[in-house]
């Protein structure tokens, strides 16, 4: 892309472009700040939990104690997965990835409960909420052992859901709160790329299984997500903290990208960096493997002293994860289970407010030219 072209869209990617309007976060106001509907996320991800935090997105208001009891026990009642939705998942083979899965879950999921109008919209909602969980932990434990798990379990909250049918066990109160807190994290952040194609695709008024669809078909990239998987696949391959000094400073010098550095849009800090790695501290002692955080905290040293580049919300998530003995390739559809309530809440302010999602191009092919019959050019030639 030419530079006159990029000056025009405001930088390759839609870099600082303003596409549309939002009442439901800011990101990177004041260099690092991050909201949900007005709230700091640091006194979300400490005070509330992730239902709650949903609750907010989806609904607009917090909810108080009755209206949270009542939301609970809906999500609870909807964690089943229908029979023919099972059949699907088990002919999934093992060596699918899972955030395909998380896809193709939610499209047949849409064939058999389809909005079929704008007023089921909450209703859909909640499902899905609901039922991501035991899609990926289904397909998973199947896939591997061919057991088919029990996915209606009595956990109150959905990280426990997903920790319980992940394990088989009891989850570990703390790996709970850990999860929840996570979740709080991850579950809206403006107009990045996998929000904006849950509202583009919103603006031609599809149903909202189509929404989620085609948002986390973007987030399956590389580039949006999956970057807290390969910093595990990175830091676990280092011996201890100086292994890891000397390898970050051997990959930048040969211009690889290391992931779960920099933001495109927070410039100062990644304020969920810092409370996730509070998290990762405090279960690194839980399971007593304090060696991955010094690894993590060296690269994080590193980075910033040759690069100048935060750890984003993804580098500390890694180790986080692996304290909670999650499998690395569930970490981005975890991400999916937590951005169902941001992108959700993003349909719906589409749809309150619709006006068909179609920019323009700046044209940089050839000017207009003859067309020569295939007779002649034949000829020609």
């Amino acid at each position: 892309m030419s530079n006159t072209v990029e000056k025009k869209l405001g930088g390759a990617g839609l870099r600082g472009q303003n596409v549309g309007q939002t009442s439901l976060c800011t990101v990177g106001k004041s260099g690092a700040g991050l909201t949900y509907r007005g709230y700091d996320i640091g006194d979300l991800a400490k005070g509330a939990t992730f239902e709650e935090v949903a609750y907010l997105l989806i609904v607009g208001v917090l909810p108080d104690k009755e209206q949270l009891t009542n939301y609970n026990a809906r999500l609870k009642l909807l964690r089943g997965l229908p029979p023919p939705l099972k059949k699907v998942l088990e002919n999934i083979p093992q060596e699918a990835r899972p955030m395909d899965v998380m896809r193709t879950g939610v499209s047949f999921l849409g064939l058999l409960e389809t909005e079929r109008n704008f007023s089921q919209y909450e209703e859909s909602v909640t499902r899905l909420l609901a039922i991501l969980p035991s899609i990926i932990c289904y397909w998973y434990h199947y896939s591997r052992t061919g057991e088919r798990i029990q996915t209606e379990t009595s956990d109150e909250s959905i990280g426990g859901h997903f920790l319980r049918m992940l394990s088989g066990n009891e989850p570990d109160p703390l790996f709970v709160s850990g999860m929840s807190a996570s979740l709080i994290l991850y579950a809206e952040h403006e107009f990045n790329a996998s929000t904006f194609t849950a509202r583009v695709c919103a603006s031609t008024l599809s149903d909202i299984h189509s929404c989620i669809t085609a948002a986390i078909g973007t987030l399956r990239g590389p580039l949006h997500g999956g970057a807290n998987e390969a910093a595990m696949a990175m830091i676990e391959k280092f011996s201890d903290a100086n292994d890891a000094e000397r390898a970050i400073v051997a990959m930048l010098a040969r211009k690889e990208k290391i992931m779960g550095f920099g933001h495109a849009i927070y410039r100062e800090s990644d304020p969920r960096s810092d409370l996730i790695k509070l998290w990762s501290k405090n279960l690194s002692e839980k399971v007593g493997d304090t060696k991955l955080c010094e690894i993590s905290e060296r690269c994080e040293a590193v980075m910033r002293r040759e690069k100048k580049l935060f750890c984003n919300a993804d580098f500390f998530h890694a180790s986080a994860y692996h304290f909670m003995g999650i499998p690395t390739c569930l970490f981005t559809p975890i991400f999916v289970m937590s951005r169902i309530a941001g992108w959700s809440a993003h349909v719906q302010e589409q749809r309150d407010n619709n006006r068909l999602i179609r920019p323009s191009a700046e044209y940089t092919g050839p000017e207009p030219r003859p067309f020569i019959s295939l007779e002649d050019r034949s000829r020609l030639a």
